[in-house]
Parts: C-alpha cells; sequence; structure tokens
C-alpha cells in the first residue's frame, strides 16, 4: 500500500510504501477489543475504599453490659448495623484491576489498528523534520499546513493527530504539548489503546522506512 508523502509545508513530495506486514492485515475486532480492554484496566486507578469496622473512629468500648438491659447485646458502636459503623462489603483499594496482555497479542493488536487507519486514509507520511526551537506556534504551522491537504479533513478537532517519532526529541515534544488535538511519543512506545484515541498518527519517513526491516 502507497500513501503520499508531504514536507513541513504540507507540500505532496512523492509516495511512499508501507509495510504489509503492519499496514495489511484484516480487522479483528475480538483482538482490538481484548487488548484496548486490557490496556484500560491497567491504567486504572484504585480509588474506590469503604472503611471496615476495624478503621472507623471511635467504638473502642462496649456501648452497654452484656445482660440485664433488655436490649440486643453489642460490642462496639461501629458495628456496620450502627450508623456511622464501617462498611460490610464495600470496595477496598486492594483491589487489583490489571490484566496480562501477551506481548504477541498486543503487537497484532496495533498492527490490526493501524492496517485499519491506512485503509480508512487516517494515516500520514512526511518528511522527517525538526523544530528550530520549541515553539508552540511552530507545532501549530505544521499541523496548519498539513490540514489543508485535500486526503484530510481538518485535523486540528477534537484528538486529532498522533506524532509518532523514530526517537525522543524534547524540542518537537515542547512544540507540540500544548496544543490540545495533538500528542508525541516514540514509535516504539504505540499501543493500540493510544492509537484508537486519535483520529490521525503521522509518521515521519525514517520510521516508515525502519518498518520496512
Amino acid at each position: 500500500m502507497k500513501v503520499k508523502m508531504y514536507n513541513q509545508s504540507g507540500q505532496e513530495k512523492g509516495t511512499v510504501e508501507l509495510s504489509e506486514a503492519m499496514f495489511g492485515l484484516p480487522w479483528n475486532g475480538d483482538l482490538v477489543h481484548q487488548v484496548v480492554t486490557s490496556y484500560a484496566a491497567n491504567k486504572r486507578a484504585r480509588i474506590a475504599h469503604a472503611k471496615g469496622r476495624g478503621e472507623v473512629q471511635g467504638g473502642g468500648r462496649k456501648p452497654w453490659r452484656q445482660k440485664g438491659t433488655g436490649r440486643a447485646r453489642h460490642g462496639s458502636i461501629r458495628s456496620p448495623i450502627w450508623k456511622g459503623g464501617g462498611v460490610a462489603h464495600g470496595p477496598k483499594k486492594e483491589r487489583d484491576f490489571s490484566k496480562k496482555i501477551n506481548k504477541k497479542m498486543a503487537k497484532k493488536a496495533l498492527w490490526t489498528v493501524l492496517s485499519a487507519k491506512a485503509r480508512d486514509g487516517e494515516v500520514i507520511a512526511i518528511e522527517d523534520f525538526h523544530f528550530a526551537e520549541p515553539k508552540t506556534k511552530l507545532g501549530a504551522n505544521l499541523f496548519s499546513h498539513i490540514a489543508h491537504a485535500k486526503e484530510f479533513g481538518d485535523i486540528r478537532k477534537g484528538n486529532g493527530v498522533l506524532v509518532a517519532l523514530s526517537q525522543k526529541d524534547e524540542c518537537t515534544y515542547r512544540a507540540m504539548r500544548n496544543l490540545p488535538y495533538a500528542g508525541v511519543d516514540e514509535a516504539r512506545n504505540l499501543n493500540a489503546y493510544k492509537v484508537l484515541q486519535y483520529k490521525y498518527i503521522m509518521f515521519p519517513e525514517s520510521v516508515l522506512h525502519s518498518f520496512q526491516k
């Protein structure tokens, strides 16, 4: 599969061949769903926590003597049946939501998502670029030029585009981090969960060539 290559000014500069192994797979919804939900579970914070009778304050002494009062026996005012007492079976922050993701499954799910985006025309190929300084204006100008290409809608809406760099580039990251519609990460850190959060994914030429190896 071939896609058009653009430069930093949004001008078409030829085509580039996409790897069939990564961009030519059929859709596998069950696999993608299993992997994406596992990533989401692994990111889930353990916040919900209800205090049990041993965690609430007070209740150190027996409220009244065991016998002779005519009332039911009680050992603590912090029993779950008392107002202000502990919760009997509430949620606990010790609960583990994490799920294991097999490496082969994660890799194939990523390639499946990339293949779907390639078929839908949501993969953007661009010549290798570098910003002279970490200015948000430079990042905005880049996306503005690409947005005027006929194949794409306005990528500056919502979670518009994820830029996959060949290596960490602090200057590029700082130029794009304040743009609400853009995300930046190294290509080696991509996964199906992250890619699906954006409509488009942008690959510099060097990254696409590395996929062919």
